[in-house]
């Protein structure tokens, strides 16, 4: 059964009329979500016992990371290193999924290299993924899960003989985990100061007005050519991405352990995670454009978490290439080795055309230090309310 017909045959059995009264737990979630909140906090459907989906993507930090560690540690004993920072899970309800379009620009899908169609589906690899929660198959994954203490709900649903099947009873899992993300307001919640303000219900300082102007100039920020600040023509609040792909040059992180090796490179579209797309070599080193919903109660920065602080970020867009020295360490006669995590044959694919990107070392930055400061004042609007801790 594949999802769409799933969810039909979940809507005509009235699934969708779920009540607090009834479940005890979330209002208004169907069966399946009400099932993938149990899921999404199990920590007994991994090796260790220990992780869950909320482990890393905790509900309090906005779906993300709860430390500054540039990678995840999971596995069966909790020591493997992941190679890339925890994206948050909020606001990907409307996600596309991957696809070129007519331009043959890539856009949409999930994790930061757009390899999963779905929700469902990037909600499969933790599952399995040796420095998360290290299941040896699908089959042990249904093991832990006949141990469940909503095992007989999970039956219930999906059918008596389900956890016969381990490939069937996987998806279902998954499945369940995309709608409790889909259907649950906590992941896309749209009550920010910012959403507030659209809606002429809140105001914003003399900073934070600034900030957005800068945000949304093409001469200065240019924020908005990829995070959108604008409802949508039908008046749908932003969701501060247009879904795009694009390389930045971000420096190399050496606190990620895969980086020891000199060889190890993430190149994002084209690989190592994604490969159907290892053959377009013009797309190495380009990841997925983030919603910056949230972005001031990040832990870390950019696929390879080489930033702890949001300002630092700030100054990166604006001052990468007027002072590269900043960010990139010196080679032994002194110069720069700018884009230092890409091998050498994909450093020209980095964005170097679009503001604040068009520069040359002795050239202003586009931002002065009390502008980067304004615009960091108005992405802390972009929290979500129940980011905002007194």
């Amino acid at each position: 059964m594949t999802t769409l017909v799933l969810a039909a045959s979940l809507a005509a059995c009235g699934g969708s009329g779920t009540t607090t009264a009834q479940s005890g737990i979330s209002p208004g979630l169907s069966p399946a979500a009400l099932l993938g909140e149990k899921v999404f906090s199990d920590q007994s459907l991994s090796a260790s016992g220990k992780r869950s989906c909320a482990s890393c993507h905790n509900p309090a930090q906005a779906h993300a990371q709860t430390n500054e560690l540039a990678v995840q540690l999971g596995g069966a004993d909790g020591t493997v290193a992941g190679f890339r920072a925890t994206p948050s899970l909020r606001y990907l309800n409307t996600n596309p999924a991957f696809a070129f379009d007519r331009q043959g620009t890539p856009i949409g899908g999930f994790d930061r290299d757009g390899r999963a169609q779905s929700l469902a589906e990037q909600a499969q690899r933790p599952f399995l993924a040796p420095h998360e929660m290290a299941n040896a198959s699908k089959e042990a994954v249904i093991a832990r899960l006949k141990k469940a203490s909503y095992a007989e709900q999970f039956k219930q649903l999906f059918g008596a003989a389900i956890l016969d099947d381990a490939d069937q009873a996987f998806d279902r899992l998954t499945f369940a985990l995309q709608q409790f993300q889909r259907e649950d307001p906590s992941f896309h919640p749209f009550d920010s100061r910012y959403d507030q303000f659209l809606a002429g219900k809140a105001t914003l300082d003399a900073a934070e007005l600034r900030g957005l102007a800068l945000f949304n100039n093409p001469a200065k920020g240019n924020c908005a050519a990829c995070h959108a600040s604008a409802r949508g023509a039908d008046g749908a609040p932003p969701l501060f991405t247009d879904f795009s792909f694009d390389n930045l040059g971000v420096p190399r992180n050496p606190r990620i352990p895969a980086t020891v090796d000199p060889a190890y490179f993430d190149l994002g579209v084209c690989g190592p995670d994604r490969t159907d797309l290892a053959a377009r070599a013009d797309l190495c080193g380009a990841f997925k454009v983030p919603t910056l919903r949230n972005v001031a109660t990040r832990k870390v920065f950019f696929h390879n978490g080489a930033f702890t602080n949001l300002k630092d970020v700030v100054s990166f867009y604006v001052r990468r290439d007027t002072n590269p020295e900043e960010w990139y360490p010196l080679a032994a006669d002194g110069s720069v080795l700018k884009f230092n995590d890409l091998p050498p044959a994909y450093r020209a694919n980095v964005n170097t055309t679009e503001g604040p990107y068009n520069r040359q070392p002795g050239m202003a930055p586009a931002l002065t230090n009390s502008e980067i400061d304004d615009l960091g004042k108005f992405l802390g609007t972009l929290s979500d309310a129940d980011q905002l801790h007194p």
